[in-house]
Order: C-alpha cells, then sequence, then structure tokens
C-alpha cells in the first residue's frame, strides 16, 4: 500500500467518525443528562469527537479537505432529517404497539437536527477557519494553542444556537448553554492529548511509507 492509499484510508476512517458521531449526537440530544450538576444533553460527548476529527483533518491534511468533512456531515444531517420524518409518517404495522413512544423520541429530533444545522455550519466552519487563523499566528507551531483556541468559541457558538432553537420554550435555556458549554470546553482540553497522539500516529505511519519507497527504489 502507498502512501496515497494509506492518507486516503486514514482520512476516510475520520470522516466516518466524524459523520457517525454528529448524526447520533442528534437523537441523543433528547435525553437531558446531568454531568457534575450541570444539565446537557447526552449528545455532547459524541458532539466533542467531531471537533477532534476536524482538528485532526486540518491538522494533516488542512482547511479544504476539513471543509470537506463539514459539509459532508451537513449533508448526512439532512439524509438522516428526511428518513426520520419519512419513519414518522409511515403507517404502523397493526401489531405493533410502540408508536406513541416512538413519535415521542424522533419528533423532537426533527426539532434537534433542524437546530443542528445552524449550530453545525456555523461553529464547526468557525473551527475550521480559527483553527488554520492560529496556525498562521503561531507559524505552524503549538497544536495545543489553536486546537483549544479555536475549540472553545466554535463550542460557545455551537452551545448557543443549538440550544436556544432546540429547547427554548421547552426548557431552560440558560443553565443548558452554560453547562453544555462547560462540559465541551473541559472535553476539549482533555482530548488535546489525542489530537496530538492521531496526528503524531499518521504522520509518523506517512514517513514509514516514505522511507519504505525511497528503499524499494
Amino acid at each position: 500500500m502507498n502512501q496515497t492509499d494509506n492518507n486516503q484510508k486514514a482520512l476516510i476512517i475520520l470522516i466516518s467518525i466524524f459523520v457517525g458521531s454528529i448524526t447520533i449526537a442528534s437523537v441523543l440530544a433528547n435525553k437531558i443528562i446531568s454531568v457534575f450538576g450541570l444539565f446537557v444533553p447526552a449528545g455532547i460527548l459524541a458532539y466533542s469527537v467531531t471537533f477532534v476529527c476536524t482538528d485532526v483533518i486540518s491538522e494533516v491534511w488542512g482547511k479544504e479537505k476539513a471543509g470537506h468533512a463539514v459539509w459532508g456531515g451537513f449533508i448526512a444531517l439532512l439524509t438522516v432529517l428526511l428518513l426520520v420524518r419519512i419513519g414518522l409518517v409511515w403507517p404502523k404495522a397493526p401489531f405493533w404497539q410502540g408508536e406513541e413512544a416512538f413519535h415521542a423520541m424522533l419528533g423532537s429530533t426533527s426539532r434537534i437536527i433542524v437546530a443542528s444545522f445552524a449550530a453545525y455550519l456555523v461553529s464547526q466552519l468557525h473551527d475550521v477557519w480559527a483553527f488554520h487563523f492560529w496556525k498562521g499566528v503561531t507559524n505552524e507551531r503549538h497544536l495545543w494553542l489553536r486546537n483549544n483556541l479555536s475549540t472553545a468559541v466554535s463550542q460557545f457558538l455551537d452551545s448557543f444556537i443549538f440550544i436556544t432553537i432546540a429547547f427554548y420554550g421547552t426548557m431552560p435555556v440558560l443553565p443548558l448553554i452554560i453547562g453544555q458549554w462547560i462540559i465541551k470546553f473541559a472535553i476539549g482540553v482533555l482530548d488535546t492529548p489525542v489530537i496530538y497522539a492521531v496526528v503524531w500516529f499518521l504522520r509518523k505511519k506517512e514517513s514509514q511509507v516514505i522511507q519504505g519507497d525511497s528503499l524499494s527504489a
């Protein structure tokens, strides 16, 4: 397997994790959980994973590939919304007794996915832009700094937009916004070693392939 094949395989895996995390986060967000006394949607961990993916993609493959991942995730969310709506209106089997619970869960998912559209595009596109802005400011040094600076602001934008659209009028939005942003920021700080490890691993694999190609030439 050559260098290009390795790069493409790793990129596909990261984008797959990204898309899977962003879509399941919209379903999990129906449940509100308590984390150290702060109330947040249960999809918070899944959504935080998306920032790890875009930061790694930005660092290794660049701004353009990260942008492709963001738009791919948006299309995935749109597809999920359409499939959920079809599932809700499709006539049930006469013996199936779960219609009420199904509508209670996935009916609100539609509003959550709409909220995700707005929050997702603003926060993810900002994260990609800010990551490369700080990358230029730091002369491509201090990965931990640009990761946390870009992610902190992006996660606040996401929390504010998502919670306001998804839960306004049904739940107290201010505690949810504050709680979600604090937890997301904490996860963002804790995932910095993960980003370093993934970037190091990918670049090590890349260098090994280059060395192998040089020896076989």
